[in-house]
């Protein structure tokens, strides 16, 4: 654990530091909570991070992008009557006025206030929580659907760009570096089948009907901060890859991770099916919100998004199979082999379900 002292002082001095332990879950950043006490004896505390410039090429762009996201964030939660501390997150900038504070070693850190009264969940415990996940995604796109997406950055350059992620995989197999083009022949046909499903949202973003908007692009329910009191998420947190997209990004990202009946790496994939009704539930929170600003060909979208991202997820994971295991973290041999197989069966069984998807969007219009 590095010495926190000294970066803490660079943020606030004008408080006691009293101590700081390893805070949360996250596997990218290193988080921390630290603790101050006031002059009047007030305890309180903030959230210190040191930022991965390893995965985050441009901490100084992905500051400027959080900030100012924040910032209009602040604006609207304001003229809303609601609480701007609480309602998102709070940059604390340092002494000098910097976003972030730059050590000896290279390493980027920031602060922010730290939300109380609030927990976050590693999976969704029941349908409330997934309802949830959904209108709190859909209210943040929709706060921001007015925001110039000019002004950010792409933190993680054509993360979501499925185009390119098929031309890696395409890449992958001709060059077959270690060797197992030959066992996964099946893998590699289904996703060739379906190559023409790569463009079907890249190729429309940026258009009238389809324009960019401030995604989150890690729509999980762990990045949703849930008050104790009322059991709402109230705020949406990481925004490290908060980027310009299609909201059928973050929407179609939740379905394929939060409506799964299995997990990500199940090997059994007489197990692996996406429910519908958790798909209805996750729709129904987030198009109350959403329907307010989407164009029609967005809303359009969202149920061929869900399989797009899912798609585009199980190429990553047979890409770097085929690499060798180079990008994703595995603790076992085909580790992410299982994973692509997962993946392409929750796209196989979407297609099958595909127009009951796009029936339940109509819905909740």
């Amino acid at each position: 654990m590095p010495e926190i002292m000294p970066i803490v002082t660079q943020f606030i001095d004008d408080d006691l530091y009293l101590h700081s332990i390893p805070y949360g879950e996250g596997h990218i950043n290193d988080t921390f909570s630290v603790c101050f006490q006031k002059p009047d004896l007030n305890i309180y505390r903030m959230i210190l991070q040191r930022i991965n410039h390893n995965v985050f090429k441009d901490p100084v762009g992905l500051m400027n992008n959080i900030y100012g996201v924040t910032e209009f964030l602040k604006k609207k939660i304001a003229a809303a009557g609601g609480d701007v501390m609480r309602e998102t997150l709070t940059v604390i900038p340092t002494k000098s006025g910097q976003l972030f504070y730059l050590d000896q070693n290279g390493n980027y850190w920031r602060m922010y206030v730290f939300v109380e009264n609030t927990v976050t969940y590693q999976t969704c415990r029941n349908a409330e929580d997934f309802y949830n996940c959904g209108y709190s995604f859909g209210e943040f796109q929709r706060l921001l659907a007015d925001y110039d997406t000019d002004k950010l950055i792409e933190t993680i350059p054509d993360f979501h760009h499925t185009v390119k992620r098929f031309e890696a995989l395409k890449d992958a197999v001709k060059n077959d570096k270690v060797g197992r083009v030959a066992g996964v022949e099946k893998e590699i046909q289904f996703a060739f089948a379906r190559e023409k499903d790569a463009g079907a949202i890249i190729n429309l973003l940026g258009s009238e009907e389809m324009p960019y908007r401030v995604t989150h692009n890690d729509t999980k329910l762990n990045n949703i901060l849930i008050d104790r009191t009322t059991g709402k998420g109230i705020c949406i947190i990481d925004l490290d890859t908060v980027m310009p997209g299609a909201a059928s990004f973050d929407f179609g990202d939740s379905i394929r991770f939060g409506a799964s009946t299995a997990a990500e790496d199940e090997t059994n994939l007489d197990k692996v099916s996406m429910s519908l009704e958790l798909f209805e539930v996750f729709a129904k929170g987030y198009l109350s919100v959403a329907k307010e600003f989407l164009t029609r060909t967005e809303a359009e979208s969202l149920a061929i998004g869900s399989k797009i991202m899912t798609f585009e997820c199980g190429i990553r994971f047979l890409t770097d199979y085929l690499n060798g295991d180079t990008y994703f973290k595995i603790h076992r041999e085909h580790h992410n082999l299982d994973r692509c197989r997962t993946q392409f069966k929750l796209v196989e069984d979407m297609e099958q379900k595909m127009d009951k998807m796009k029936s339940i969007v109509r819905k909740y219009l």
